[in-house]
C-alpha cells in the first residue's frame, strides 16, 4: 500500500498526527507512507521518523502555479493507494490538491463550519469534526477509515532527538554558561500569525514579568524561543526581563527542540512549539484565549492551560475565517488579555511541585 499524507499546515498540526502515523504503520507495516509539507520545520521532524518512508516539502505559497501543478503532476505519477489530509485542513486548496494528487481513497474531513466551501466531496472518504475531541483523536478517526483498530491508549507524540542534537545542545549550553544543575524553563511568546491568530498571543509584558519571577523564585535560566519571525518580541522581553532571560537563537528548528528537551518547564500561548514540549513530554503550560483548549491542550499528562471560562470562549474554529472578537476597545479579546501573570505563576508553581 502507498500512502501519502498531506500535511501543509503548520508544525503543530504535523506532531498532532504522528500518534495516527504510528498506529496505521503498525496496522500496515509494510506500507509505504510519504509526507508532503510546506514547511521545512515540518519536513526536518517527519524526515526523522522510522514509520515515514520520504518526505517532499514544496511552498504552494511562494512557488509558481505552473510549477505546482508540475510538482502534483510528479505526485500523481507515483499512484497512490490513500492519501490523508491531517486534521485540521479546513481549506478548499487542500481538497483540491488531494484531487489532483488522484489517490483510489482520499480521506479527510466534514467540518461543523463553513464546510461546504472546502469542496469536500472532491475526498472520497470522510469523518465528522467532533467538538469533543482532541486534534490527536480526530487524527486517529481518519486511520480508522482504513480499517485500522485505535488502541484505548493511543500513543503518544513522535520526534526523534539524535546523539548529535544532544552534543550541540550540550556545546550550547557550555558557551552560554547556563548551569544545568538548575532549573531551565523556556517560554514561547509568539504564534501563528495567519488569520489573525496574533491575538492568541499573552501579552509579552507579562511575559518578562513571570520571566523575573520564575528566575527569582527558582534561580531558573529563562530560555526564550521562537522563530526569525519572532525575534523582536523575544528581544523585548529580555530587555524588560532585566537579565531574567535570554534569546535562543540557533540555526535550525530540530536545534531548538533538542534545547527544549533540556528545559523542566515550558510555558507557551497555543502555538506550534507548545506541542512540541508536549511531545517531548515536558511539563507545560498553556495560555489560551479564544481558541478550544479541548482540541488543542498539549497531548501530554503534565500540563495546566490557563484560560477564562467566558460565554463568549471558544470563539475560534476551524474554518477559513479570520479569528474576529465580537468586543471592541478594551473589552477585545479580553479572554486572554485579562489572565494575570499571578494566575501564570500559580500554575508553573503547581507543575514544578509535580516534579
Amino acid at each position: 500500500m502507498k500512502i501519502l499524507v498531506i500535511a501543509l499546515s503548520g508544525i503543530g498540526d504535523a506532531v498532532m498526527f504522528t500518534p495516527a502515523l504510528r498506529i496505521l504503520k503498525q496496522h500496515y507495516p509494510t506500507a509505504e507512507i510519504d509526507i508532503v509539507t510546506m514547511f521545512r520545520g515540518v519536513a526536518e521532524m517527519y524526515e526523522r521518523l522510522p514509520d515515514v518512508s520520504s518526505v517532499y516539502l514544496w511552498d504552494f505559497l511562494k512557488k509558481g502555479k505552473l510549477d505546482s501543478l508540475k510538482f502534483l503532476g510528479q505526485l500523481r505519477s507515483k499512484k497512490y493507494d490513500v492519501s490523508i489530509l491531517v486534521f485540521p485542513s479546513n481549506r478548499w486548496q487542500y481538497n483540491v490538491i488531494a484531487w489532483m494528487i488522484g489517490a483510489k481513497k482520499r480521506l479527510g474531513t466534514d467540518y461543523l463550519n463553513l464546510n461546504a466551501q472546502s469542496l469536500p466531496f472532491l475526498l472520497t472518504d470522510r469523518i465528522q469534526e467532533n467538538d469533543d475531541l482532541h486534534n490527536v483523536e480526530e487524527n486517529c478517526k481518519l486511520v480508522e477509515l482504513l480499517g485500522v483498530k485505535i488502541p484505548q491508549e493511543i500513543p503518544p507524540l513522535q520526534l526523534v532527538i539524535t546523539p548529535a542534537d544532544d552534543s550541540t545542545t550540550d556545546s550550547w549550553l557550555r558557551e552560554h554558561n547556563i548551569p544545568t544543575d538548575k532549573p531551565i524553563i523556556g517560554i514561547h511568546a509568539g504564534s501563528a500569525v495567519f488569520k489573525n491568530q496574533i491575538n492568541k498571543r499573552w501579552a509579552w509584558e507579562k511575559y518578562a514579568e513571570l520571566s523575573v519571577q520564575l528566575h527569582e523564585k527558582y534561580d531558573a535560566t529563562i530560555l526564550l524561543f521562537g522563530g526569525p519571525e519572532e525575534l523582536e518580541l523575544n528581544e523585548n522581553i529580555a530587555l524588560k526581563a532585566d537579565g531574567s532571560a535570554l534569546v535562543v537563537k540557533t540555526p535550525s528548528i530540530m536545534s531548538s527542540i533538542a534545547l527544549m528537551k533540556r528545559c523542566s518547564l515550558f510555558v507557551s500561548n497555543d502555538s506550534g512549539l507548545m506541542h512540541i514540549a508536549a511531545a517531548l513530554q515536558l511539563h507545560v503550560v498553556s495560555v489560551f484565549g479564544y481558541t478550544s483548549h479541548i482540541h488543542t491542550r498539549p497531548w501530554t499528562p503534565n500540563y495546566e492551560v490557563v484560560r477564562h471560562d467566558l460565554e463568549c470562549s471558544p470563539c475560534f474554529y476551524f474554518s477559513p475565517r479570520p479569528a474576529q472578537c465580537q468586543f471592541s476597545g478594551e473589552d477585545e479579546f479580553k479572554c486572554i488579555r485579562r489572565i494575570e501573570v499571578e494566575e501564570v505563576l500559580k500554575a508553573c508553581e503547581r507543575l514544578m511541585l509535580r516534579e
